[in-house]
């Protein structure tokens, strides 16, 4: 089975067990219409931009290194990494919009 079809994208987001989880974390899962890619479009922009810049650029080899560098990239990226746009870090950007 190709993991990659149109058919089988957001399956494991669908399943009982990904719903448990997320009550057992006290998560609000959020799902994008079908066929509406905009939904998610500011979530799926910054996963990407963080596998780019953080998870290619570094390959981490265990479990706990790509935690420890997505921790540190989230911290980067929202008090540091100024965004092209808005000429701001997206804190600022929020403590201005407050």
């Amino acid at each position: 089975m190709d993991l990659h079809s149109t058919a089988t994208k957001g399956f494991q987001y669908t399943s009982t067990a990904y719903f448990n989880l997320t009550k057992e974390y006290e998560i609000t899962p959020s799902m994008s219409r079908r066929g509406n890619c905009l939904d998610n479009a500011c979530v799926e922009t910054f996963f990407g931009t963080l596998k780019a810049e953080c998870i290619y650029r570094n390959k981490p080899n265990t479990h706990y290194e790509a935690r420890a560098m997505i921790d540190e990239y989230i911290q980067f990226y929202n008090y540091d990494r100024i965004q092209l746009k808005t000429r701001l870090t997206p804190h600022e950007k929020r403590c201005q919009s407050a």
